[in-house]
């Protein structure tokens, strides 16, 4: 294979969907498995729809994700400037090739001028498509002839230079993914490719950057299939189908329904991102992605990863460096791929229970907005209960009994779980803690030496202490927990409960 050079081109129209880190990580695989090139180009030529700071999230985004690129607007290169907006002064030339080759031409109709013809073919149950049965009754240099065109050039009267698709003509192309696509240039228009503003609409641009760049392989969202013909009409008629790349147009990722592209509508419904990183609105609104989830990167990575790629074998967990070995485009499926929130999760945990504590503990406590508690004892609560955390912003709510008393307790579980006689004990059992170390194998022992003794049951004494401590049955062995909170809280906490008990359940 050639010297692989593959490039992502996202628009900074907004924030960056896990769909399109999905399509900069294949992008990267690619080139790292075949020694090749990976470049960030921001095609920004739609000045229109550009959104301030969409750009820094992009980097800073795929920068968290730990997705690295050889050349771009940030790293620089040979082929730069990599933004397209700086490259305005090129496209024109490339244009104006065309127009001389007679593949391109001027269009001077107005916007009025259109919204009247569309109106017209809707009012008689049609609809207008600038086309090779519509462009000779247009306003262009095709209808106008040469003397009127320079006419119209030379006063400054506003234009676009349209592509001329050729008439009739069946167009097998190939697609790495899909296969042989086949389609009749009929159905495709005339695109505009560069507006009356100077600025190239993303079909030229994108083609002409792609060529100087010297890009190999095309791997972009299925939602640029339709663009494929026209790209290739523009290779051939510049005359570059020698060195045209090759196309690969990857899968959707899909609601978790499995219909439909999934969207931050979606992730709203379901309560998770859709989003790698968090991102600020115009209205100052702030939406959490995946890391601001608790979502460690190299999860984040390897569970988009196999959402429409399966490497063949039963292996889920991989590193990265495992993903660029395994990787190749053959084995992407044409459906699309489902995105599933539990699923997710369950990569989140499996990262997590290999991160080593210390590590976890530094990420952990950016989640802490009011408990005043130390390193040390928040290490130990990690310890205890990280096989427990799907994703990192949850563990101070799963673990809230570690930082203060509960504030209800399951009744229904106290009715069916404790005789009423075991209260009784709970004061007594206060009795026995006072008088020990607090140490978990200590409190272990004087709770079984208690029961013996007083011939109480040790499972109801020890459901009723993890209710008066806990507010439930949940969280790991009690006496760890005991022994963290201290001697102090746990003896209160006991007391409160017990008082609980005698107002509530024992009248």
């Amino acid at each position: 294979m050639k010297n692989v050079r593959v490039r992502f081109a996202p628009s900074p129209t907004g924030p960056l969907h896990i769909g399109g880190v999905r399509t900069a990580l294949y992008n990267y695989l690619f080139a790292k498995k075949h020694n090749g090139t990976f470049i960030l180009r921001i095609e920004d030529t739609d000045q229109e729809r550009f959104v301030k700071g969409a750009e820094e999230y992009i980097i800073n985004s795929l920068t968290w994700a730990g997705i690295v690129f050889d050349e771009g607007v940030h790293v620089g290169g040979p082929y730069a400037p990599y933004r397209q907006s700086e490259r305005k002064a090129i496209y024109k030339q490339f244009a104006l090739d065309l127009i001389k080759k007679g593949h391109a031409y001027y269009a001077f109709d107005t916007i009025e001028d259109l919204k009247q013809i569309h109106e017209h073919y809707a009012n008689h149950g049609k609809s207008f498509q600038y086309d090779s049965t519509t462009r000779d009754s247009m306003k262009n240099s095709l209808t106008l002839g040469e003397e009127k065109t320079k006419e119209l050039l030379s006063k400054n009267i506003p234009f676009v230079i349209r592509f001329k698709v050729p008439e009739n003509r069946n167009l097998k192309l190939y697609d790495l993914i899909r296969g042989t696509i086949e389609i009749n240039t009929n159905v495709l228009d005339d695109k505009v490719l560069l507006k009356s503003d100077g600025m190239p609409t993303y079909h030229l641009a994108n083609v002409v950057d792609d060529y100087l760049m010297k890009i190999t392989h095309v791997i972009r969202g299925e939602e640029w299939l339709p663009s494929y013909p026209l790209h290739f009409l523009l290779y051939e008629a510049f005359g570059w189908l020698d060195v045209m790349p090759q196309f690969a147009h990857l899968p959707l990722i899909l609601k978790p329904e499995g219909h439909g592209k999934l969207s931050k509508r979606d992730g709203d419904k379901h309560g998770f991102p859709v989003y790698p990183c968090q991102w600020e609105n115009e209205k100052g609104e702030k939406i959490i992605g995946f890391k601001e989830w608790g979502f460690l990167p190299e999860a984040f990575i390897n569970m988009i990863a196999l959402i429409g790629w399966n490497p063949g074998n039963n292996k889920e967990i991989m590193s990265l460096e495992e993903m660029i070995e395994e990787f190749s485009l053959d084995k992407i499926n044409k459906a699309g791929g489902r995105f599933d929130p539990e699923k997710a999760k369950w990569f989140n945990h499996q990262y997590i229970q290999k991160t080593d504590n210390t590590t976890l503990l530094k990420l952990i406590k950016n989640y802490n907005t009011h408990y005043n508690v130390d390193d040390h004892t928040l290490l130990k609560i990690i310890e205890l209960t990280k096989n427990r955390i799907n994703i990192l912003s949850e563990f101070f709510i799963i673990n809230k009994y570690f930082f203060e008393p509960p504030t209800s307790y399951n009744t229904d579980l106290i009715q069916k779980k404790i005789k009423s006689h075991v209260f009784n004990h709970l004061l007594e059992i206060i009795k026995c803690f006072n008088n020990i170390k607090w140490e978990k194998l200590l409190i272990e022992e004087a709770i079984k030496n208690y029961c013996q003794l007083q011939g109480v049951r040790l499972g109801d004494l020890m459901t009723s202490l993890r209710i008066a401590i806990v507010g439930d049955a949940s969280g790991p062995h009690l006496t760890d927990i005991m022994e963290i909170i201290g001697k102090t809280e746990t003896i209160s906490r006991i007391q409160n409960f017990f008082e609980f008990a005698k107002t509530n359940l024992l009248n």
